[in-house]
């Protein structure tokens, strides 16, 4: 139970003393549920609500009577958890006429602020139109220290859904080293030729570290993918 876990070491008071990204997905969660259910904590509520619907992104797009079928979720609960997501969308997702994305420091500015200091890797799609105004920024998925999760079929489906003509690819390396890693490189090279199948553009793919960034456009990778 919660009540057993030393008081300065509950998500509530960690995130007051070291900020909101010092919390795991899970303990976020739990602050927004607030209580458990049975025998059941509050973090265990929350770990079984990821379980069930894997990462956030699925989360967000799950309806109340989805999440109602969680052990400890209730009608409240679940308006409170898509209130609070919805909230999420609205403050990342700016107007598309005041971003326009044509080149690589262009992007770092737009998102450097909300990833160099993250301590989990985060990979974000950005999805423009055919004069590189954005359309659309949309979180992929949440990966952990040194890991991210390319999950190509989500990123095409989300590009599709917006009409989107171009993506360019963000992830931060919490490490604040942004040299791509193999596994980097090999899952650019996969999304953009499953991208061309479906009539998309991968413009660029920028890891952001503290700082800094590394850009595929910019040292010529995109070609040689």
């Amino acid at each position: 139970m919660l009540r057993e876990i030393p008081r300065d070491e509950r998500p509530r008071e960690r995130l007051i003393k070291n900020g909101p990204q010092s919390l795991a997905t899970y303990e976020l969660l739990a602050i927004i549920l607030r209580t458990g259910y049975l025998k059941n904590s509050v973090l265990d509520v929350s770990k079984n609500l990821l379980s069930k619907f894997k990462d956030l992104n699925e989360l967000s797009e799950a309806t109340i009577q989805e999440l109602k079928t969680v052990p400890g979720i209730g009608e409240a609960k679940a308006v409170e958890l898509l209130a609070a997501i919805e909230l999420g969308k609205r403050i990342n997702i700016p107007k598309r006429s005041q971003v326009s994305l044509t080149n690589p420091t262009n992007v770092y500015n737009f998102v450097k602020e909300k990833l160099q200091n993250l301590n989990q890797e985060y990979l974000i799609a950005l999805y423009l139109n055919s004069k590189s105004e954005l359309i659309q920024m949309r979180t992929i998925s949440v990966g952990a220290v040194n890991l991210t999760v390319f999950d190509i079929k989500n990123i095409l489906k989300w590009g599709l859904k917006y009409s989107a003509t171009a993506i360019i690819l963000v992830h931060n390396h919490p490490s604040g080293d942004p040299t791509p890693s193999r596994q980097d490189t090999a899952a650019t090279k996969d999304i953009i030729k499953a991208a061309e199948t479906v009539d998309l553009v991968v413009v660029d793919h920028l890891i952001i570290g503290k700082g800094n960034y590394y850009s595929f456009l910019e040292k010529g990778m995109m070609k040689s993918l």
